[in-house]
């Protein structure tokens, strides 16, 4: 499996709760800890089937605890509320940064829906 975005420093900053993601060609991209969070490629959120995801509420203040090379292709992020499952791939993150704004406020609009409430910081 090869990545076409493979980093080349990864930093957590972990008072801003913020994943720093260098690359070669200049690129760096910031993640929040609860974007990575809420979209974790696990099972556990995504589901095992189109439309089988399950909404991650209460997210705000979590934050990286871990994070654990896979082989040269992924890392696994170990939250501070325990969830520990997700593989991210370089590509998956790397397009996680790309469409960042488009994912935030599809979550926004997901929390609303669901009638639920984002504490502010």
């Amino acid at each position: 499996m090869s990545a076409k975005h493979r980093p080349t420093d990864i930093q957590l900053h972990q008072k801003s709760r913020v994943l720093e993601i260098g690359y070669a060609d200049g690129t760096n991209l910031r993640l929040p800890c609860e974007l990575l969070r809420v979209y974790s490629p696990s099972a556990e959120v995504r589901g095992h089937g189109p439309g089988q995801g399950t909404l991650q509420v209460g997210k705000e203040d979590v934050n990286i605890s871990e994070i654990e090379p896979v082989g040269n292709y992924a890392v696994k992020l170990v939250f501070s509320d325990g969830h520990d499952t997700g593989i991210y791939d370089w590509d998956y993150l790397y397009n996680l940064g790309m469409e960042q704004e488009q994912l935030w406020q599809e979550y926004l609009d997901k929390l609303a829906a669901a009638g639920h409430q984002r504490k502010s910081d």
